[in-house]
């Protein structure tokens, strides 16, 4: 048991770490309908990576790019006649697209795509925790910063504009923690997986929750049991970390909906 544990402690605190991100911005994203957008930017994490290697430059930097990337396009493809969820899943299928074909035909990595696409939690030593936990702080400042003036635009748009909050300022304030999230969360689950750690714990929290509060603080309670579930999971059925810790948020999240579903018929 000691044994196993020296293995599995730094990709478990990791998780944990991540989780402590993960959940508050995972209501916000909810709170925002932008669950799409976080998509489509997890999907071009697998091309920021491409590029990156392609051009040797440090992960974070390629990721960036193509963050950068996303929020232009969508702005120069804006359109009424289109819906908005539409297009952005047609960027999303496409960056993915995109960053697979990079991955397996201009770099190297076509050994790793498994590990890009559902992660690997079991990869990261202790060497990596400082740096993690240094990003995910950063990450949470920005977002303490951010917060009140994301909540009243969430609620109310209008009103939130007459108090002198600058939607597009906050909009790319967000943006920015979220590609920052995406770039830190790829080697934990994979460009495929990141939404699924960002939308279900909030998900799961909203069933059970009557103030934005209450939600955060549930979410952070099921993101941390999905990920010590998940990484304790993934050694047991010899399957991706990233996937099983996934799996563990859905099956907790359908357990959840039945279970309220249930309370509701009885009352």
């Amino acid at each position: 048991m000691t044994a196993w544990l020296a293995i599995i402690a730094p990709a478990w605190i990791a998780g944990s770490i991540l989780a402590l991100l993960s959940a508050p911005l995972g209501c916000l994203v909810l709170w925002r309908r932008m669950a799409f957008f976080a998509d489509a930017l997890a999907h071009g994490t697998l091309l920021g990576v491409a590029l990156a290697v392609w051009w040797q430059l440090p992960m974070g930097i390629g990721i960036a790019l193509v963050s950068v990337m996303v929020v232009l396009g969508l702005v120069l493809i804006d359109d009424e006649r289109l819906p908005v969820d539409a297009v952005l899943a047609v960027v999303s299928v496409s960056l993915l697209c995109l960053g697979l074909l990079a991955l397996t035909q201009l770099t190297d990595q076509q050994a790793n795509v498994l590990g890009f696409l559902f992660g690997n939690l079991l990869d990261l030593d202790w060497a990596d925790l400082p740096l993690l936990a240094g990003s995910v702080l950063a990450g949470l400042g920005l977002l303490i910063y951010i917060w009140p003036a994301q909540i009243k635009l969430a609620t109310h748009e209008a009103l939130a504009r007459i108090q002198g909050i600058n939607p597009t300022r906050q909009r790319l304030f967000f943006m920015g923690v979220l590609a920052g999230f995406c770039a830190i969360a790829l080697q934990a689950v994979g460009s495929l997986l990141i939404s699924g750690l960002l939308v279900l714990p909030a998900l799961t929290a909203r069933l059970w929750s009557a103030s934005p509060k209450q939600m955060v603080i549930i979410a952070l309670i099921i993101a941390q049991l999905g990920v010590t579930l998940g990484v304790w999971g993934s050694i047991w059925l010899d399957i991706q970390t990233g996937l099983s810790i996934v799996l563990i948020l859905a099956a907790l999240f359908f357990t959840a909906l039945i279970f309220s579903k249930l309370i509701k018929i009885k009352l």
